[in-house]
């Protein structure tokens, strides 16, 4: 699978939780309009650091527990990394970042939309990542 460098310059234009945290990057080309509008949902723990650094551990379904992640409306991905059983590592301007490694049991991330494959990491994770 490829590592979804298109969302890097992407910026997150909506947040929304339930169950799973859902991300809506989007990105723009100023000739053709969007060159990426994706949603990225994550379904397991995660990982989140914050802007000053500190890192936060995070669980989907746990309401105010997540307000941490609202910090990234707003915020353009400068790097995304995909590692070793498909470790979801995103960076932003602003220093803040995710990990999101896979789950043994559930299905721990997926990426849909236009201007990216779509990606699933199943339980246990992926391998074969290339640039």
């Amino acid at each position: 699978m490829k590592v979804p460098s298109a969302l890097i310059g992407a910026q997150v234009e909506r947040t929304a939780f339930d169950h799973q945290v859902r991300l809506n990057l989007g990105a723009l080309d100023p000739d053709e309009g969007y060159r990426l509008d994706a949603e990225l949902v994550l379904e397991t723990p995660f990982l989140f650091r914050d802007a000053a650094g500190e890192w936060h551990e995070l669980d989907p379904g746990t309401g105010v527990s997540l307000a941490p992640v609202l910090a990234l409306f707003g915020q353009t991905l400068t790097g995304v990394d995909v590692r070793e059983h498909g470790v979801l590592v995103i960076d932003f301007q602003d220093g803040a970042g995710l990990w999101i490694g896979p789950d043994p049991d559930f299905e721990s991330w997926h990426l849909t939309g236009h201007g990216v494959a779509p990606i699933t990491v199943g339980p246990g994770g992926e391998d074969d990542w290339e640039l």
